[in-house]
């Protein structure tokens, strides 16, 4: 998936889908709107860090094109958030969501009705903010047509719906991944070259340090405990340590609870930089954007304004929702 993104760049297919959006809707507010918007709904569709992957490169663009990289920061912190929020919906919204669903089997009904208060919350939430950080300044772009190789777009396009299909296990990942690499090694194999590789070490590694400190039995022993008090609460701070996908494989084997623990490690998403990990993909391209020293230190410190503020008003509304019920 990076690769191919990082491909769909070099032939300019964001760039020129950003200038579609800026002309389309004009102002600051309304193109910023759209891409949390398109961020959000494409999290429910393919999970959080491939919806990263995909539009924060257009969020860039969009700003890039219109000459408002002001924004940049808050666009990004806000486009986060939204993936890591918009998959809460669906089973395959998010990864810890397609775990817990078949670990407990939870009823469709029963999983949208558990999840449906907190995302409809999220809407309001992101709708407020788009309305109160986003200026209606208007936006204009250079009168300028953008060629795209339509051959080239289209193949690329297919590699990365190939990509989406693999998640969903419709495709074999052996096969699949087979498809991606040689077409890529033909088309354009710099994409290769353009792959943020650290970024995917960091993944690995930090799923080791996460699986390792899960055999501890002390901290298996006062994870138990602490579920009895509060599987909401619990589930939710666990993720600002080990992110979310580890604490729904790790809590999910010390409570029945599956009602608090499904919605304390999606809203627990919200928080640190590491509560989910798809927060780092943004975090490595706002700092790659922005190289010079204190940016990253600055985004980290609003992205935490941000974050904790929507971790803390969804927490005390499904906090009243679980005990009132």
């Amino acid at each position: 998936m990076l690769a191919v993104v990082c491909a769909l760049r070099h032939v300019r297919f964001f760039y020129a889908l950003a200038l579609k959006i800026v002309r389309l809707f004009g102002s600051v507010r309304a193109c910023c709107t759209a891409a949390v918007c398109i961020t959000f709904i494409g999290s429910m569709l393919i999970a959080n860090d491939m919806a990263l992957l995909t539009f924060l490169p257009l969020g860039a663009m969009i700003l890039r094109a219109g000459n408002m990289e002001k924004y940049t920061a808050k666009l990004f912190i806000l486009q986060t958030i939204a993936a890591n929020l918009g998959g809460m919906l669906t089973p395959f919204g998010n990864p810890q969501n397609l775990y817990l669903y078949g670990y407990f089997s939870i009823p469709d009904g029963e999983f949208l009705s558990v999840m449906a208060p907190p995302f409809l919350l999220s809407v309001f939430l992101f709708g407020l903010c788009c309305l109160i950080f986003f200026k209606p300044e208007k936006m204009t772009v250079p009168d300028e047509k953008i060629e795209l190789p339509k051959g080239k777009t289209a193949l690329l396009l297919t590699l990365f719906a190939v990509s989406i299909v693999m998640v969903f296990r419709i495709l074999p990942y052996y096969i699949g991944l087979a498809v991606v690499i040689l077409a890529l090694l033909f088309i354009d194999r710099k994409a290769f070259r353009d792959v943020d590789w650290s970024l995917l070490l960091t993944f690995v590694f930090f799923f080791i340090f996460a699986g390792n400190m899960s055999r501890m039995e002390p901290v298996r022993n006062l994870i138990s405990s602490l579920l009895e008090k509060d599987t909401l609460l619990v589930s939710a701070a666990s993720c600002q340590f080990i992110s979310n996908v580890p604490s729904a494989i790790l809590l999910s084997r010390f409570t029945g609870n599956w009602q608090e623990l499904l919605v304390g490690v999606n809203i627990g998403g919200t928080g640190t930089l590491i509560a989910s990990l798809a927060s780092l993909i943004t975090y490595r391209a706002y700092v790659r954007q922005n190289p010079e020293n204190g940016k990253g230190l600055r985004y980290v410190l609003m992205y935490s304004a941000f974050s904790f503020s929507f971790l803390a008003l969804l927490l005390l509304f499904e906090h009243l929702i679980f005990r009132i019920g």
